[in-house]
């Protein structure tokens, strides 16, 4: 059965109370150490990298369902519980500059893992490359300030991110997952969670804008005078004028694809054109290469060239023990000390082969949901 839907994660100030937060943590831990146990770290990771698991989670652990923090506090406590001697699972990054951290954290936690150094530079590479296609490649207002890494050492990864629109004051989550990618920049997310805007979003990772990814290398590989020729054409007013009468819409109407960048670095693109790159992959991939390249890049392949990209916005789209604004009632911190105390005797006595305390654990999932109706309808 497909899920869709949307989730809308406004900007809430403050912090998560250290009573409520420490809780987290400790929840988080004895989830983890039953899903590894009964199913593996990779299952782990597929089922973090799943924006409703996500949600389903960080309600479980007493948070908002619907503020940004569900993303950001909710990794923080995963990242605190996650032991990588004792569950072959670390995470890499987090909010703010915490995410500019995760180059050198991948490196000391990929030693503690014993993975090999080109494990690392790939692992390096992934969490450079998902953050520069959802600031670059996506374009849809929300610019990245929450970056996380979690990776297994069999080789499987998940990353969660975040971006903020400075205008709404909302948040939009990504997601991605290593078993779901076959490529970086051909719809490579598990899912992308936040409101849509009806507004054009730039997504040059959409199957749609396969034309435009080849003409952009194009473009780029070509002697970078004529692409200033280019977009020099097209922010020529006479030209602007014609684009109406071109499209037969009237003037009227607000066309996206006239938000050109006004400024760009010519001696950047000298560089890249230098290079040479193969595909749309690794221009991407190359330093300098930022919203602006890419959408100017794109814009000149539709206008000039006729190749044109997706402008639709790649947007695809529970409490257990309350939440921390009391909505949709206050935390229950009986229940929450209760509920990790028993996932832990539960892990505890199943490591010593009483294995009935686990399927009593799975039965939990039946019982709870009834007795929650009892208690609040």
């Amino acid at each position: 059965m497909v899920h869709t839907g949307i989730a809308n994660l406004p900007l809430h100030s403050g912090k998560a109370p250290k009573w409520l937060y420490r809780r987290m943590v400790g929840l988080s831990k004895s989830i983890i150490n039953v899903l590894i146990y009964e199913f593996g770290p990779d299952e782990f990771l597929e089922r973090i990298s799943d924006p409703f698991w996500f949600q389903a989670l960080s309600c479980v652990l007493g948070f908002d369902w619907h503020s940004s923090g569900t993303t950001t506090v909710t990794c923080a406590a995963i990242a605190e519980a996650l032991n990588p001697l004792e569950h072959g699972i670390a995470a890499a990054g987090g909010k703010g500059k915490n995410s500019r951290k995760t180059q050198d954290q991948i490196e000391v936690i990929g030693d503690t893992l014993g993975l090999s150094s080109s494990r690392i530079r790939d692992l390096k590479y992934t969490s450079r490359m998902t953050a520069k296609i959802d600031n670059a490649a996506v374009q849809d207002g929300y610019n990245l300030y929450h970056h996380m890494l979690i990776f297994s050492d069999k080789g499987s990864w998940c990353v969660i991110q975040q971006g903020m629109n400075a205008d709404n004051l909302y948040a939009r989550r990504y997601h991605w997952f290593s078993k779901n990618l076959s490529s970086f920049i051909l719809e490579p997310h598990s899912a992308i969670l936040g409101s849509r805007d009806n507004k054009p979003v730039l997504d040059m990772t959409s199957r749609e804008s396969v034309e435009t990814q080849k003409m952009s290398v194009d473009l780029i590989n070509d002697d970078p005078r004529h692409l200033q020729r280019d977009l020099l054409s097209l922010l020529k007013p006479s030209t602007q004028k014609t684009l109406d009468e071109f499209i037969g819409q009237g003037a009227e109407m607000k066309i996206p694809y006239l938000d050109m960048p006004r400024y760009i670095n010519w001696n950047k693109l000298r560089k890249i054109y230098e290079f040479q790159p193969g595909n749309y992959e690794e221009f991407l991939s190359l330093d300098g290469v930022g919203p602006a390249t890419v959408r100017a890049l794109a814009l000149i392949s539709d206008l000039i060239y006729g190749t044109k990209p997706s402008w639709m916005d790649p947007v695809k789209y529970s409490f257990a023990v309350g939440g921390k604004d009391g909505v949709p009632f206050p935390v229950d911190k009986i229940a929450m000390d209760e509920t990790i105390e028993i996932l832990k005797q539960g892990v505890e006595e199943a490591y010593i082969g009483k294995r009935e305390k686990m399927m009593a654990l799975k039965r939990l999932r039946k019982i709870i949901p009834h007795s929650y109706e009892e208690k609040h309808n």
